[in-house]
């Protein structure tokens, strides 16, 4: 069984607008080895929509893109992306799943079936997952930024504090910092 990896770029104000990171080949790296460790992926209808309007094009060659940001796109290609949706029903990017019915039964689904960790990408998505007490870790590239808006890391707050045991931390070249936390049980 995988574990469910949290994984999302954040300000230090807790901002994760995806156009407030730091988008250099050393970020791209980071997220192609996480993805290179991971057996699927897992979003909400938002994050899917946004990443499908841009990487399947950058994967085919339709859109310049430096290698690095094109590993990250081909690699994305071929693995499994599982969607969490009310609203959508049909996800035509290659290797899409739908995820339907009881949200806590089909993640746990996946976690059980998929041997390396799932990597949940998807910060409101993310808040409904730790009410439910799925995720195991975290993996947050934190960027050396005071965005002074939102979206925020669980904005819509959580039920209690959560503890969490570092792991690792690795400070980039940029000045942003990749941490690794597991969930204290």
């Amino acid at each position: 069984m995988g574990l469910l990896t949290f994984s999302i770029n954040i300000t230090l104000d807790g901002c994760v607008d995806h156009q407030e990171g730091i988008a250099d080949d050393e970020t791209h790296a980071f997220f192609t080895r996480l993805m290179d460790e991971g057996g699927a992926m897992l979003w909400g209808r938002v994050t899917y929509e946004m990443m499908e309007s841009y990487w399947p094009a950058v994967a085919r060659g339709d859109e310049e893109a430096p290698p690095a940001m094109r590993e990250w796109a081909v690699k994305l290609e071929a693995k499994p992306k599982y969607v969490v949706s009310s609203t959508r029903k049909d996800f035509p990017w290659t290797n899409s799943h739908h995820i339907v019915g009881d949200l806590r039964t089909g993640v746990q689904k996946i976690k059980d079936a998929t041997p390396a960790d799932v990597l949940l990408g998807s910060g409101k998505l993310a808040t409904e997952l730790d009410r439910l007490d799925l995720i195991d870790e975290y993996k947050f590239l934190v960027h050396p930024r005071i965005a002074g808006h939102g979206p925020t890391l669980y904005q819509s707050g959580l039920p209690s504090t959560r503890r969490l045991e570092l792991v690792s931390a690795k400070p980039l070249r940029s000045g942003a910092v990749a941490m690794h936390y597991r969930r204290a049980r």
